[in-house]
């Protein structure tokens, strides 16, 4: 668990409009969290989830989300719940996300709202155990040290609910699954409960579910290339059955990009000259290598087109 901390806490530093505070220098909150708002979008994606998964080959696994939000008045609202994806390293007693996919995404969401930030983190266990492990406890000491309050958001998901069973203040239930939400602070030393409240809005993180395979496939690079560029913008289109993610960088010339076209594995790169684009292929399998190419052939002259087919827009 603790790699993946690691690295989304190396997102986190350099996330763009981000300034997290680094270890050992966090603010204090204006007063105690009271409860945790979710957004009736997420609740429902955690349920609905879960409950697919549970229907998996890899259902005795654990399975997970990272929650992003905002603090308002001193109180976390989350709005969007990332999956820990497919390319999770996961088991009966271990959940490690797929950080990469995860810091993609946060980056695709962050580009209309800079004030979304990561707030916590949902997990499951198999068994009976509603609350986090020693091994969370762990692992969430540290985590919450880089948070920009100081304080994370935390929950558990079983599915041990009795019929008849009533949810206590700081649980959501649709038996048999249960959800347990607490609270832990930078210098705590165990979790606090932590009412739980939903709040009318949608899950923003599920206009990503479309593309997520291609998230997941593409992360590591695209990454990469939103460390060295910038500006770099994300479209997500919708086209019949197939969802495309669209990776759009824009060049110094007035009016023109280069514009990323990724579905599943697969990836076509265009120039985008004021409307008109040319279709290109760097001949090179990996993604930022080959957007690096296709920097190198632009710069001598962007008023030719590299070796090409017109398209019109």
């Amino acid at each position: 668990m603790f790699d993946w901390i690691a690295n989304l806490w190396a997102w986190l530093r350099c996330a763009p409009g981000g300034t997290p505070q680094p270890p050992g220098v966090e603010p204090a909150l204006a007063r105690p969290i009271e409860r945790v708002l979710l957004s009736e979008g997420v609740a429902q994606t955690l349920f609905s989830d879960f409950s697919d998964h549970r229907q998996t080959e890899r259902g005795d696994e654990e399975i997970g989300w990272i929650l992003l939000g905002y603090w308002m008045d001193g109180q976390p609202i989350a709005v969007a719940a990332l999956p820990a994806g497919a390319a999770r390293d996961a088991g009966a007693a271990h959940v490690q996300f797929d950080s990469e996919a995860q810091s993609l995404a946060c980056r695709i969401l962050r580009q209309c709202d800079k004030r979304l930030q990561v707030i916590g983190v949902v997990h499951t266990h198999p068994g009976s155990l509603r609350r986090p492990s020693d091994g969370d406890l762990r692992g969430d000491i540290l985590w919450v040290r880089h948070l920009r309050a100081g304080i994370g958001v935390f929950a558990i998901g079983t599915a041990d609910a009795r019929s008849g069973e009533s949810a206590a203040h700081h649980q959501q239930l649709a038996c048999p699954l249960l959800f347990s939400w607490y609270a832990l602070g930078v210098g705590d030393r165990e979790y606090r409960t932590l009412p739980v409240t939903k709040t009318p809005g949608a899950d923003l993180a599920t206009s990503l579910r479309p593309v997520w395979t291609t998230i997941e496939a593409f992360a590591d690079p695209i990454n990469r290339l939103c460390r060295q560029l910038a500006r770099v913008q994300f479209d997500v289109l919708a086209e019949d059955l197939e969802a495309t993610l669209v990776v759009r960088i824009p060049l110094a010339e007035p009016n023109q990009e280069l514009r990323l076209l990724l579905n599943l594995d697969q990836a076509r790169y265009y120039w985008d000259n004021a409307g008109e684009l040319v279709a290109i292929d760097p001949d090179e399998p990996q993604l930022d290598r080959a957007v690096y190419l296709i920097l190198a052939e632009l710069c001598p002259s962007l008023s030719e087109a590299p070796s090409s087919t017109q398209e019109s827009h």
